[in-house]
């Protein structure tokens, strides 16, 4: 359901983007082994959070407040 709401749908990808980021900084030889395939949307998932992580901050806290006082 949340493909066909379209807020729904940036807060996965924006909670996807920010969870793989934390895996590989905690463990990052699991991210790092599947590059390629179906599995390697997470490590790219998580290559954005590393590169793009003040931007990813600032959706975050965009994000947060959209949901805490517009809806």
């Amino acid at each position: 359901s949340a493909i066909f709401n379209f807020q729904s749908l940036l807060t996965v990808i924006l909670l996807l983007i920010c969870t793989c980021a934390y895996i590989r900084s905690l463990a990052p030889s699991v991210l790092d082994k599947n590059k390629t395939g179906l599995l390697g949307i997470f490590w790219k998932c998580a290559r954005i959070g590393e590169r793009k992580s003040p931007y990813v901050a600032v959706c975050c806290v965009v994000m947060a407040f959209s949901i805490l006082f517009m809806q």
